[in-house]
């Protein structure tokens, strides 16, 4: 037969021409292909999302819809609102502050460093250290003639021997003589074979071989239970006096150096400076320490508290003998929670950053840069002038120790004059020069202050996700239903985009359309145009073809 023949059967449709297989061809396509649209309403219609089935559903009219759409966006809006308000908190980087107690077996003991008021012992200065120290001594003229005011203020004691000392007439220095000011120091302070009388660690004795010198701005130091100098560091059992460090001390007033004028580094008190610290962190003396005076005994009971911050002390010298460490303990988290500094520091002469080390080392680096030398103790006004220079961060980590002080007068009416015997000394020298401390644990416990994140990515979603499951009914799946609706858009929109580009617009056939094509094999076969012989249930022919 002239044109296509068709061969029907019960479960397939064959067309015999290329024109009536790209009918075939178009009209799967165009049954298969949906529309975003249409994408769009089955995505509604399915979605788990409270509201949105509701506004595209036939069963509902119109105003049941519009109910629907204006709950809907109310919810979306309070969950967005709650949402927003949510992700500012987490960018603000707030931070909760927990203490707590911890008790311990045993714990470490601190280091204890502690300095003579009197830098120079008048017996030892040489004359050597007079013609280069003198000026600076305020004994001498910077043309080395005596000054005659100072003289006057000396001792009796001490008069004839330094006037010997001040004659330069026919005097010249060493010309391999070179000032030293750390060699200076340490001949010339107070040594401590001569100050430290009795010693003893829970009630062990102890020697000066326990101790390891250190200069601060007070001259020559001395640190116990430092780690260094080959000493192990020690550790206590139980808290109580008799459980710690106490020490008998003279002063040695007798070889204080005369107050000839007032400056900035003058003293008027007689008596030691101490500080408790820990080994990681360098003696701020000056600074940080506490007074002890000649002719008490100082009791001081202290308690550890561990902390990422900084405890500011409030403390006057002449606070009476009772007198509790005010301050308060912060903890900080590094940025941008916090403004601590938790990087190590970057010294040649600290390993551990803590605020002591960063302005020890800040001012000899300022002294090494504009003077090209570098002194034995490091001034403040350094700080106080330039500040841009020395900017010195709280450190995230430090452990500072809390006292309490108590004095009782010695020695007694009753030891005076033992002691006075033991020493081989007077019972008035023993008034003036002796003095005791004991330093121990309060008790085996310390104070432990941490600072945690208060908001972070978890608390974050656990708060959107319920706020999503409040108001519209949303889970983690309903997201992934959306991104599975995206794809499908996207799948829709771009790649047929792509697919369609690709795919010619017509087949190859004469100017009749194919529809027409269809219908004129259907009429020279004498069937009814629009049914196909003994298929009924398959339906409308040019429906399924066009």
């Amino acid at each position: 037969m002239a044109g296509g023949i068709y061969t029907l059967d019960s479960k397939q449709i064959r067309p015999s021409t290329d024109a009536q297989k790209c009918a075939v061809r178009g009209a799967k396509t165009t049954a298969v292909r949906t529309t975003w649209k249409e994408i769009t309403v089955a995505f509604m219609r399915r979605t788990k999302i409270h509201g949105l089935k509701f506004v595209f559903t036939p069963e509902k009219s119109k105003p049941q819809r519009v109910l629907w759409i204006l709950a809907f966006f109310v919810c979306m809006s309070m969950l967005v609102t709650w949402s927003w308000n949510r992700i500012l908190y987490l960018m603000s980087y707030p931070a909760v502050t927990k203490i707590y107690m911890v008790w311990a077996h045993n714990m470490s003991f601190p280091a204890v460093t502690f300095c003579n008021k009197n830098v120079f012992r008048v017996s030892s200065l040489t004359q050597v250290d007079l013609y280069h120290s003198g000026y600076w001594l305020d004994l001498m003229h910077p043309n080395h003639t005596v000054m005659e005011s100072s003289l006057a203020i000396l001792r009796d004691s001490h008069k004839q021997g330094l006037l010997s000392l001040l004659d330069f007439t026919d005097y010249s220095p060493p010309a391999d003589h070179h000032a030293n000011t750390t060699e200076m120091m340490g001949r010339l302070g107070h040594q401590l074979e001569h100050m430290l009388l009795e010693c003893r660690f829970r009630g062990e004795v102890c020697t000066a071989r326990n101790f390891s010198t250190i200069y601060t701005r007070y001259g020559k130091c001395y640190t116990f239970n430092s780690g260094l100098d080959g000493n192990p560091l020690l550790t206590t059992l139980k808290g109580g006096t008799g459980n710690g460090l106490e020490i008998m001390l003279d002063i040695q007033q007798d070889e204080y150096l005369p107050v000839w004028g007032e400056t900035d580094e003058t003293s008027y008190e007689a008596g030691i400076k101490v500080q408790i610290h820990s080994q990681d962190e360098p003696p701020f003396i000056d600074q940080l320490g506490f007074g002890v005076a000649p002719g008490f005994q100082t009791f001081v009971s202290y308690e550890m508290s561990y902390e990422a911050g900084i405890k500011v002390q409030l403390h006057a010298q002449s606070e009476p003998p009772w007198l509790r460490e005010l301050g308060f303990g912060l903890q900080y988290l590094p940025p941008p929670w916090g403004d601590c500094k938790s990087t190590p520091i970057d010294s040649e002469f600290f390993s551990t950053y803590s605020i002591t080390a960063c302005r020890i080392d800040c001012e000899t680096r300022y002294l090494v840069e504009n003077c090209n030398c570098r002194m034995v103790h490091m001034p403040d006004f350094l700080v106080e002038k330039d500040n841009d220079y020395c900017v010195c961060e709280t450190p995230c980590n430090m452990t500072r120790y809390g006292k309490e002080l108590s004095m009782v007068r010695i020695p007694s009416k009753a030891s005076a004059k033992y002691l006075a015997k033991k020493f081989n000394k007077t019972e008035q020298y023993i008034g003036d020069n002796i003095l005791v401390l004991d330093i121990f644990f309060e008790a085996l416990n310390y104070e432990k202050i941490e600072q945690k994140k208060a908001y972070e990515i978890a608390g974050l979603l656990g708060d959107i996700g319920g706020q999503m499951g409040l108001f519209i009914g949303a889970s983690v799946l309903t997201i992934l239903e959306i991104f599975d609706y995206l794809y499908e858009v996207f799948k829709d929109k771009v790649l047929g985009y792509f697919i369609r580009k690709k795919r010619p617009r017509r087949c190859q056939s004469d100017n009749l359309s194919t529809c027409d094509t269809l219908r004129s094999h259907s009429d020279s076969l004498g069937f009814t145009p629009n049914m196909l012989p003994r298929h009924p249930t398959l339906g409308n022919f040019e429906e399924f073809a066009c």
